[in-house]
């Protein structure tokens, strides 16, 4: 499993799925999940099979999640701040077009 090399100096609180999360301070979401044993982020579209971050670097879409309401952001390469609001993204938002 993932885990920090060091205790979060300046800790930040945040929620997945309701749960409370201790994240360190300019971590990434992603970093912060994975340290809280949190892997599966999201499901494909298509099949429903679950997903978990990849490259965490931006480059793969594997990561994406609902933060404050938004969808399809990038949980590597945001950063946590405090009293965000995290939740899988279960087959969203179509990429191509706004359901307005």
């Amino acid at each position: 499993m993932f885990r920090r090399l060091s205790d979060p100096e300046k800790k930040v609180r945040m929620t997945f799925e309701g749960q409370d999360i201790t994240a360190q301070e300019g971590e990434s979401v992603a970093a912060a999940l994975l340290a809280a044993g949190i892997t599966h982020l999201r499901q494909t579209p298509v099949s429903g099979h679950p997903r978990a971050p990849y490259c965490m670097m931006g480059a793969c879409f594997d990561c994406l999640v609902n933060i404050d309401g938004v969808s399809n952001l990038q949980a590597c390469v945001t950063p946590v701040r405090e009293g965000m609001s995290v939740h899988s993204q279960v087959a969203e938002k179509d990429l191509l077009h706004e359901d307005g």
